[in-house]
């Protein structure tokens, strides 16, 4: 596809962006649009509007040129003036021409006020914000129809590349097996002191080694034996499961496990390993949604958290072919992996931006469906009055993992979606290896995604 064709309409006219959230995310975008022909983003949000301003300068922007806006009178003034705005609310600015605003907070409750606002300003959102999108993206997807606008996932992150991938693997006849993604950190095998490095944190994993390659050993032993061995290391991750939560709303694919299989696989075998039963995988049925952990020696490149698919062989010679010019096939020959080694963040999102403000489209699904919750599973004791509290570069809650569940409507007695649980207090004791329900949960009835999700729990009609 030639890129600069489908996005021709950016010669015409400049597309002005917002960005909330100015961290790593936000930050790479802001660095980036100073060199894309016909996006700019002059609007900066955070919780602190010096940290914004501080953001701004960072990537380049003339200190001078910057203005810390308090209200809309001064943050209009900034525009007119044709400056950079610095705020702490995104409500300052709705009234600006900005067309498209990119919520990158990874807040779920300031997400869920932030996209609404937009939406409501009559504003295209780019959703980066996925523990919002994972309990409410549905219904912040038909609210913006309903007013001719668009919230899109971001290209630079996975569920929106995953999407693309998944979608182009259909449109080109394409039997999709597995879709997913590498978890954030590779588990990097040391023979030298057979040890595995993961996050800055290296452990012994002895007799290791002898897992290192397969050999012709079944894929399930080679999975179970090394998860054992590299037991001390953490092999579920709820940003994982919260990013193909998004994928699996868009595409209506789910996974076989509720908190995946999750192998510790090098790029050569995914094939292998994300293949049916019959065809000696892990996976029970085609279709399926997975991750898994990149298996590397010092030195060896990575997958570097990108996405991937596997897809049904269909004609032998054909991929034999395919495996002789270097493209990853099953030892049986039966399954193939096709994957993206990428996820750019900020320094790729403008072509979302692109679609949704030049062709009012998605670069995820029309109509997201809610398939999937992610939900909050205790792995320990939590006696009541725990706060739960999603937090760190992950935005995860301690002692609570996550797992892929069909969606429900809240209520007492269903699992309660892992980002609504963030910022409340448990009203009764949860054993370790319970899900946690909405009704174990003290819920404020006036949070904005609680309300938000009261109102996607309600349609009846998702056509």
């Amino acid at each position: 596809m030639n890129h600069l064709r489908y996005f021709a309409g950016r010669s015409a006219r400049q597309i002005e962006c917002a960005i909330v959230g100015t961290g790593g995310f936000g930050r790479s975008f802001l660095a980036q649009a100073r060199h894309i022909k016909g996006l700019t983003c002059r609007v900066a949000i955070d919780r602190d509007a010096g940290i914004a301003a501080d953001a701004l300068r960072s990537v380049g922007t003339d200190p001078g040129q910057i203005v810390v806006c308090s209200d809309a009178a001064s943050a209009r003034a900034a525009w007119e003036a044709g400056q950079s705005i610095a705020a702490a609310d995104l409500a300052l600015v709705t009234d600006l021409p900005i067309e498209v605003v990119l919520e990158a907070t990874g807040n779920p409750e300031g997400g869920s006020r932030h996209a609404r606002i937009a939406i409501e300003a009559g504003k295209h959102v780019i959703m980066v914000t996925k523990e919002t999108d994972s309990v409410i993206g549905p219904i912040l997807a038909r609210m913006a129809a309903e007013r001719g606008c668009v919230v899109s996932p971001v290209d630079g992150d996975q569920p929106s590349l995953l999407i693309g991938l998944a979608t182009w693997a259909e449109a080109i006849g394409l039997e999709i097996v597995a879709a997913g993604k590498s978890s954030e950190y590779d588990f990097i095998f040391d023979p030298a002191t057979d040890t595995i490095t993961s996050n800055g944190r290296t452990v012994p994993v002895p007799g290791f080694g002898d897992w290192i390659e397969a050999g012709d050993r079944p894929w399930p032993e080679v999975a179970r034996a090394r998860a054992r061995l590299a037991s001390a290391l953490p092999q579920r991750a709820a940003p994982d499961l919260c990013e193909l939560t998004v994928v699996a709303n868009a595409l209506g694919m789910v996974p076989d496990r509720a908190d995946f299989h999750a192998p510790i696989a090098r790029i050569t075998e995914i094939a292998d390993f994300m293949a049916v039963k019959a065809d000696g995988g892990l996976l029970e049925g085609k279709g399926q949604l997975d991750v898994f952990h990149c298996l590397r020696l010092p030195g060896e490149p990575s997958f570097a958290g990108g996405v991937f698919i596997t897809v049904v062989c269909r004609d032998d010679e054909t991929w034999d072919m395919l495996r002789d010019k270097g493209h990853v096939v099953a030892r049986n020959g039966r399954t193939a992996m096709i994957g993206l080694p990428r996820h750019l963040l900020g320094l790729e999102a403008a072509t979302s931006v692109f679609e949704t403000a030049l062709l009012g489209v998605s670069s995820g699904a029309d109509r997201p469906l809610p398939v999937i919750d992610l939900t909050a599973h205790a792995d320990a004791d939590l006696p009541a009055g725990t706060l739960l509290l999603a937090e760190g570069h992950h935005h995860t809650i301690a002692n609570v993992s996550a797992r892929m569940t069909p969606a429900a409507p809240l209520s007492d007695d269903a699992p309660i979606p892992y980002y609504l649980a963030s910022g409340r207090r448990l009203k009764r004791d949860i054993r370790a290896g319970q899900s946690i329900l909405c009704g174990d949960v003290d819920l404020d009835t006036d949070a904005e995604m609680y309300r938000l999700r009261k109102a996607q729990d309600a349609v009846t009609d998702w056509n």
